[in-house]
C-alpha cells in the first residue's frame, strides 16, 4: 500500500494538474456519487491536501472529494482527450480544458462538505500527519506517553493511523533500524534518549522519503550505490526488502520476520532480539 510520502507526490502531481483550473468534467463510477457529477462539474479545483494515506480534492464551492488508494488505487495525469494505456478499472475523472486526473482501481472514494470531515469514519481516527510541517516532535513524544499507546508494541504502533498518519510497513522498519529498536518493545519500556531519536525519526525519514522520491537510506550511501551501477530499488532502503543481505551498520544479515501480521525487517544484531 503507497504509505505517506507516496500519497503526497502523488497528490502534488494531480495538483499540478487540476488546481487552479475549471473542472470542466467530473466523472464517478460508483452511483451513489453520480449526482454529484454536475455540481461539481464547472467548478474551480483550488487545493489537493493529505491526510496521511487519504487525498482531498477541494472545489470552490466547498465540496470536495475524498479519497484513499488502499492497495491497488493510483492516480494518473494526462492531456486532455487522453487515456493511459493500462488494464485497470476507472473509478474518478476529473477533467479540464488542458489536462484530466484519473483515479484507477480505488473503491474509497466519497464527495464530502467541509463539515463532514470531523465526522468522517476514517478522517476522525487520524493521528497527527507526521508529513505536516505543524506535527512537532514535542507532540510525537506526547502521544508515546499517552495512556492509549505507551504499552503497545511499537512495531504495530508505528503503522497504526490513529497513532501518526502516514507511516506503512516500509516506513516503520527503516524508522525503527536507524534508531537501533526492536519491535517488540513498547514506549514505557524506552528510555528518554531513546524516544527522543525514535520521534526525530519518526519525522525526519517521511520527510526525507517525500523529498527522494522514496529514499530511506542515507543519502550519500544510496547516491554511491546508484553511481556503481544499483538500481534505485537496491540503493533505498536501509534494511526494507532487504533478507540476507549484509547490514549496512554491522554487516550481519537482514532478517524476515513477521510480527503483529506484517513481514518485518530487521538486524537483530543492530536492533536486539
Amino acid at each position: 500500500m503507497p504509505e505517506g510520502p507516496e500519497i503526497r507526490r502523488a497528490a502534488d502531481h494531480v495538483a499540478d494538474c487540476i488546481v487552479g483550473r475549471v473542472a470542466d468534467g467530473v466523472w464517478f463510477a460508483f452511483e451513489h456519487l453520480k449526482p454529484f457529477e454536475r455540481r461539481l462539474s464547472g467548478v474551480e479545483v483550488c487545493a489537493v491536501e493529505t491526510r496521511g494515506k487519504a487525498m482531498l480534492t477541494r472545489f470552490a464551492s466547498g465540496l470536495l472529494i475524498y479519497s484513499h488508494n488502499q492497495l491497488y488505487g493510483r492516480w494518473y495525469c494526462c492531456s486532455a482527450g487522453e487515456r493511459p494505456d493500462i488494464q485497470r478499472q476507472l473509478r474518478l475523472a476529473i477533467h479540464n480544458r488542458k489536462s484530466s486526473a484519473l483515479l484507477y482501481s480505488a473503491s474509497d472514494i466519497d464527495v464530502l462538505h467541509e463539515s463532514e470531515l470531523a465526522s468522517h469514519p476514517f478522517l476522525s481516527r487520524l493521528g497527527p500527519d507526521v508529513l505536516d510541517p505543524t506535527t512537532e516532535q514535542a507532540l510525537l513524544l506526547a502521544r508515546l506517553a499517552d495512556r492509549r499507546f505507551r504499552n503497545r508494541q511499537i512495531g504495530g504502533l508505528l503503522t497504526d493511523q490513529g497513532f501518526v498518519a502516514g507511516l506503512g510497513n516500509y516506513l516503520r522498519c527503516e524508522i525503527l533500524f536507524v534508531v537501533g529498536l526492536h519491535p517488540r518493545l513498547r514506549p514505557a519500556q524506552l528510555t528518554d534518549p531513546q524516544r527522543i531519536q525514535l520521534t526525530e525519526a519518526m519525522l525526519h525519514l517521511p520527510r526525507q522519503s517525500y523529498e527522494t522520491g522514496g529514499i530511506t537510506n542515507d543519502l550519500v550511501r544510496a547516491h554511491e550505490l546508484i553511481t556503481v551501477g544499483a538500481d534505485f530499488e537496491a540503493a533505498r532502503f536501509w534494511v526494507f526488502r532487504r533478507e540476507g543481505l549484509p547490514c549496512y551498520r554491522c554487516g550481519a544479515p537482514i532478517v524476515k520476520q513477521v510480527l503483529g501480521g506484517q513481514p518485518t525487517y530487521l538486524c537483530l544484531q543492530c536492533q536486539g532480539d
